[in-house]
């Protein structure tokens, strides 16, 4: 009877200090702030139903025992509103947040929660970003309770280059992206690999251009006809891509587009036929990879009619759930600790959570938008044409140094 009534004072001691026995059974609520309105909201909420179907997926059998909740909050793609939408989801009770569309609000949640976990002990929130894209994040501005599961703008343009250093047929090349910090930095890295890779490459012309605001890129489609540019390279993202593709194939444009997200909402149905054999995308996945992320874009798709393009975020669930199941603890404090430095199989490879800078290493795919059929059967947005594997890079090509000096609590 004495042992029975210690054991349980000491589990309640465990359980009022943080340090339950086991997770399982817990719901870990998890924050997605991403844009629901303006021209990003096709992109925001294809994403929030990965997450949802995903969550799902996870909680009928998850490596932790947890059951994941997410709490999607419109962020209207402001850095502004990002951080209200943050508050109100730890208001909610999430500890952990996802985002992934744009660096500025990126930014804004590592600064947020920065400070929130050095004010509030105990409280402590983890940023699991799924696709904003600075290298800064995971350089110079480099943050404890930041994990990117993305491959960042610098390993993406280095395995670009480096296919693209073996196409003799490209001579003069365009750049055009968007005017923020990931547009900027795109340009940045494919004029220095390129002056590094195949210094006989002409940049023919440059341009920036509002985030989400352009409706008509024939003016742009113009300046790169007029250029004489024989190849485009953009980090052109949803509504500017899409665009972007779509007024070039109303003006004829005869360039190859080698592109980060040419898979993004609305961009396979702009492409179709048109742009068969011109369109490349770099990435960590494609259409056909076989296996489970297979079958889930095919449950994805026949729930929903839309593709499970953003495939990192099993990689998200994946590496959260052994985290907390070898931490055993839902914790933050304790499932970062055990996430920094992580190596585990993912569906495209064996990946590592750069204990370094929290940058995730992973493989990478150069693909080409063709007809689907033969090994490659599944199509983008019923259009019958998908991104077929042209080369894949391991970890090791697409790995870019750090200069982070992270700092631990």
């Amino acid at each position: 009877m004495k042992f029975t009534l210690k054991l349980a004072a000491t589990c309640a001691l465990m359980a009022c200090t943080g340090m339950a026995f086991a997770q399982k059974g817990e719901t870990v609520k998890i924050g997605w702030l991403d844009p629901l309105s303006g021209l990003m909201a096709a992109v925001g909420t294809n994403q929030l139903k990965s997450f949802q179907f995903l969550a799902e997926e996870f909680n009928k059998k998850n490596a932790a025992g947890v059951k994941y909740e997410i709490i999607g909050i419109d962020n209207k793609l402001s850095p502004q509103e990002t951080t209200t939408a943050l508050r109100s989801a730890m208001d909610q009770g999430a500890r952990y947040i996802v985002q992934g569309n744009g660096s500025g609000a990126a930014q804004a949640i590592i600064d947020a929660i920065d400070k929130n976990n050095s004010r509030n002990p105990g409280k402590e929130v983890m940023y699991m970003n799924y696709a904003a894209v600075d290298p800064d994040f995971t350089n110079s501005k480099c943050n404890y309770w930041h994990f990117r599961f993305d491959a960042d703008t610098s390993m993406k343009m280095e395995a670009l280059t480096t296919f693209m250093k073996d196409e003799k047929d490209i001579k003069k090349v365009y750049l055009i992206g968007q005017n923020y910090s990931h547009g900027m930095q795109v340009a940045k890295y494919a004029k220095a690999n390129l002056a590094a890779k195949r210094p006989d490459i002409q940049i023919v012309g440059e341009d920036l251009h509002p985030l989400a605001q352009v409706r008509d890129f024939a003016p742009y489609i113009a300046k790169i006809k007029a250029s004489g540019a024989d190849s485009v390279i953009t980090g052109n993202w949803g509504s500017d891509l899409t665009l972007l593709i779509k007024a070039a194939n109303d003006a004829g444009l005869n360039v190859k587009f080698y592109t980060y997200y040419g898979t993004v909402s609305g961009t396979p149905t702009a492409m179709g036929a048109a742009s068969a054999g011109r369109v490349y995308q770099v990435g960590y996945g494609h259409y056909n990879m076989g296996g489970e992320i297979e079958r889930l874009g095919k449950a994805f798709k026949a729930k929903f009619n839309e593709d499970l393009y953003t495939q990192d975020i099993y990689t998200v669930f994946a590496m959260l759930s052994e985290a907390m199941a070898r931490a055993k603890s839902t914790d933050p404090v304790k499932v970062a600790a055990v996430m920094e430095g992580m190596k585990m199989k993912s569906y495209n490879g064996e990946v590592e959570m750069r204990k370094t800078d929290h940058q995730l290493q992973q493989g990478l795919y150069i693909a080409r938008w063709e007809k689907a059929g033969g090994k490659n059967p599944l199509d983008a947005e019923s259009t019958g044409y998908t991104f077929v594997p042209v080369k894949y890079y391991e970890p090791y090509v697409a790995s870019t140094p750090t200069s982070c000096q992270m700092k631990r609590p």
